[in-house]
């Protein structure tokens, strides 16, 4: 007989409102289900946001040639590298330190979070329970609050990221967004920070210690630590080192002979003071005009840019303008010297790199960088490139004669130049003298006017034009024009284009444009840059007759540069003083080195320009002064050591006749561009009998005054260039009636 089935007892009163086992457990489930689903759909539907700005932000760094550190630019130091770029060693640091299980977990360790939400709330020790993954969410997307809602979007988010990006991935952007102390955001600024190393360079014992900072970057900073703050971060760098053991990323025998690695004591960052600023500028403008990198990109930062710049070279120039100029003025008491502004390049003539550049005192205080500037007139300087025109094209006298070293021209004042068209163009030579009849290579050694201003019509006005950007001036410098007065210097390149030219008069005649960045990495990545080839300006035998001219402005006694020779090294070179002493310059070179030094007059309250005489005490201002002076004392620190070399090509003949007391003042002229100039500008005043430069004939018969002034040798069918040798005596100021004209030649104002 079949069993009754068992009545089920009714619930009554109460127990009617407790749910079954079975109704408790399907809502049990209903409830996870739900709460998974809900998860899922959270994390599905939650978009990661845009990092924000502070975990972004990178600094450019600059470098010298050898790679030490001149500045960093950008307001957060951060330098962000991929993980290629960061030892094992302090990967496995920062993962012993701050997630071990990072590769086989999960997004989010949640019995880790419990755990430190109890000690929180127990009042414990606060401690962290993140993933790596969260952390890195932390520092990237949200902020560092200690909050409930934060907390909530970290997880979600973090989720996010552990389905999107690789497990490298998030390592390596958590060590470029963690903060380790000493301002330095990320691995790669931490390793500078403390070890003066790159984050590819770092051994166990530092790895571990940046590890160690993660925890409390200030109180672990054992440099200003105080005992017990170095006595913890001791203790968490063992714990980090027996950790590596534990995960077997350091064997036993390592651990045992790490010891605390030494760390280097804080340094302030460097910044744009002194001479950093200029040639961070300059760089600057070297990537942005070659299309390198746009503002844009600079701003973005994230750059290691080296320069060609040599740091000791650097150095050496920034010593010899301040033992050689600065210390000798006194803005104070003299007030002209408040006005004088120096600039100066050294190049290598070989490469075109940038060795050296001094743009001014101090970039923060006097922002135009004088280095660079093309607001000054270059001067006699620019009869260099005359020089190089005449004799590259193999010009011809107005009589037929080549033109070369030995060819005899008229050193009349103001005498008019021949051939032209137009008005004649009669500029005086610095102050007032006349020469009578000299060589070229006198005419060069004492920087005279009229020579050079009939040398130019000679050559052809478009010729030294085009010469001159041949030779590396850019073709629109500022006044660059086909004029008469163009071998006069009333163009106005910088200091940095002037010693391209001269770079290019040393190398045979290759033009190779100056250039200052050596390598560029942007986001770990090495950027190609410009290829700097070598192109043949004018022929290897006119640069090198040019060289042995300029030679004489140098070695030949009375020459405007003869301070340069102390250097006792083979140097040619140009000095150049313009029209009321605004600018005063000196160009030279030996077979290795090119440098430019230029001295300018500016009013520090107006920014108008001012005439430099008086400054330092000198008297008149010349290029044979304070920039020979600053030239001589740089190349001797600068070739210190190396070994003498010649010029190629033939030895040169010193000029025929040289004054026997240079003079180191110029009288104020009222030419575009004062002769010279120099530290040596022989005396042409009335014949006293002594065959000295004081007995030079002036303006009259223009054959060699009283005969007392030997003659350069030259073959008997060789004349004077220019026709007459001097002009009509009843002509008024012996200009040829241009008198009152020469303010309308386009002449420069110095």
């Amino acid at each position: 007989m079949p069993r009754k089935p068992r009545e089920r007892t009714k619930r009554t009163g109460w127990r009617r409102l407790i749910p079954t086992w079975r109704t408790a457990l399907i809502g049990m489930a209903a409830s996870v289900l739900l709460g998974v689903g809900l998860f899922a759909l959270g994390v599905a539907l939650v978009k990661v946001p845009d990092a924000h700005a502070a975990a972004t932000a990178q600094s450019n760094t600059w470098l010298y040639s050898d790679g030490t550190l001149l500045a960093r630019t950008g307001q957060t130091n951060r330098q962000n590298v991929p993980l290629d770029k960061v030892s094992k060693e302090a990967q496995h640091a920062a993962l012993a330190a701050e997630d071990r299980n990072f590769y086989s977990e999960g997004a989010v360790n949640f019995k880790g979070m419990a755990r430190a939400a109890f000690n929180t709330a127990s009042g414990g020790a606060t401690q962290g329970g993140s993933t790596i993954t969260q952390q890195y969410v932390k520092n990237a997307y949200l902020n560092q609050k200690q909050t409930v809602s934060r907390k909530v979007k970290e997880v979600f988010i973090a989720f996010k990221v552990d389905a999107t990006q690789s497990k490298d991935e998030i390592l390596s952007s958590y060590l470029n967004t963690s903060y380790y102390g000493r301002g330095a955001y990320g691995i790669q600024a931490a390793a500078q920070a403390y070890f003066g190393v790159d984050a590819s360079q770092l051994n166990a014992a530092q790895g571990a210690y940046l590890a160690t900072l993660l925890n409390a970057p200030s109180a672990y900073d054992v440099s200003s630590a105080t005992e017990n703050g170095k006595q913890k971060a001791t203790a968490r760098w063992n714990y980090v080192l027996d950790g590596m053991v534990a995960k077997k990323w350091l064997s036993a025998e390592e651990r045992q002979q790490t010891t605390f690695p030494e760390v280097q004591a804080p340094k302030s960052a460097p910044g744009l003071s002194g001479q950093a600023g200029y040639l961070v500028a300059a760089a600057t403008s070297y990537l942005t005009e070659h299309n390198i990198l746009s503002d844009a990109q600079l701003a973005q930062g994230g750059n290691t840019i080296t320069l060609t710049v040599d740091s000791k070279k650097q150095q050496q120039l920034q010593d010899a303008v301040q033992a050689q100029l600065t210390d000798n003025l006194k803005p104070d008491s003299r007030k002209v010297d408040a006005a004088a502004q120096a600039g100066a390049v050294s190049v290598d003539p070989k490469t075109g790199q940038v060795l050296a550049l001094y743009g001014g005192a101090d970039a923060t205080k006097h922002w135009i960088d004088n280095a660079t500037r093309t607001d000054y007139q270059a001067g006699s300087t620019f009869k260099a490139i005359a020089l190089a025109a005449a004799l590259d094209s193999g010009a011809h006298t107005q009589y037929g004669d080549r033109i070369s070293a030995d060819t005899v021209y008229d050193g009349t004042n103001r005498r008019p130049v021949r051939g032209a068209k137009g008005v004649p163009y009669a500029p005086p030579n610095e102050g007032e003298r006349s020469y009578g009849q000299i060589s070229l290579q006198q005419a060069t050694d004492w920087s005279v006017n009229s020579v050079f201003a009939q040398l130019a019509q000679d050559t052809g006005l478009e010729k030294v034009r085009s010469t001159a950007v041949a030779l590396g001036l850019p073709a629109d410098t500022p006044q660059l024009k086909a004029i008469p007065s163009i071998s006069l210097g009333t163009s106005s390149p910088s200091a940095l284009e002037l010693a391209g030219v001269y770079a290019t008069l040393d190398n045979d005649g290759q033009q190779i444009t100056p250039w200052l960045v050596k390598s560029l990495e942007s986001g770990g990545e090495q950027v190609s840059l410009p290829e700097h080839k070598a192109t043949q300006a004018i022929s290897k035998d006119a640069a090198r007759s040019t060289t042995a001219i300029l030679r004489g402005v140098v070695e030949d006694q009375g020459g405007t540069g003869y301070r340069a020779s102390s250097l006792n090294r083979p140097t040619a070179g140009k000095t150049g003083t313009t029209d009321d002493s605004k600018s005063v310059w000196f160009a030279g070179y030996t077979p290795e080195l090119v440098t430019v030094v230029g001295l300018f007059g500016q009013d520090p309250a107006t920014g108008k320009q001012v005439s430099l005489d008086g400054v330092g005490g000198a008297g008149s201002a010349a290029g044979g002064k304070f920039p020979a002076q600053i030239w001589t004392a740089y190349m001797k620190s600068a070739l210190a050591g190396q070994p003498v070399s010649s010029f190629p090509g033939a030895s040169r003949t010193p000029a025929t006749t040289v004054p026997s007391v240079p003079s180191d003042s110029p009288s104020p002229s009222q030419s575009p561009s004062a002769s010279d100039e120099a530290s040596a500008t022989p005396s042409p005043s009335a014949s006293d009998g002594t065959g000295s430069p004081s007995s030079r004939p002036t303006g009259g018969t223009g054959n060699g005054g009283d005969g007392t002034l030997p003659r350069p040798s030259r073959s008997p069918s060789a004349k004077p260039s220019g026709g007459a040798t001097s002009p009509d005596p009843s002509t008024p100021a012996g200009n040829g009636g241009a008198g009152g004209l020469l303010g309308t030649q386009d002449q420069p104002a110095g």
